[in-house]
């Protein structure tokens, strides 16, 4: 990611770039508070990692990985961090988050683990 002297995103035209130009663009309107925290989602080619975050007070409430779950394919281990996270996520006191999917599309990894989160009782 290139950035010029303003602070701007220099504009490229490989997928990485354009992720980041979404995740930019996202966390604009995106902002946890004490009420509602933030789902942070990060994904790299083999693992996901999700925290759920307090912006104004900058502490991290819950977090997780698929680093040490090996059952499944990504996708299954996705589905297994959602209900992992959820539950982690309720004993912190948290039962409503905005999801930040950081600029990745809804599909796939991200939707499973979304998916699974709201049906174990996170509300987003």
């Amino acid at each position: 990611m290139a950035v010029n002297i303003n602070g701007v995103i220099k504009r490229g035209k490989s997928k990485a770039a354009a992720r980041i130009r979404r995740q930019v663009r996202g966390r604009k309107r995106i902002s946890g508070t004490t009420e509602r925290p933030r789902l942070v989602v990060s994904r790299s080619s083999r693992h996901l990692f999700v925290q759920v975050v307090d912006d104004s007070k900058g502490v991290t409430l819950a977090s997780g990985s698929t680093f040490k779950l090996t059952e499944g394919d990504k996708t299954a281990r996705a589905r297994q961090l959602g209900a992992s996270l959820a539950e982690s996520a309720k004993a912190a006191g948290v039962t409503q988050v905005v999801f930040d999917r950081g600029g990745n599309n809804y599909t796939g990894r991200i939707a499973a683990f979304a998916d699974a989160a709201r049906e174990a009782g996170l509300e987003f």
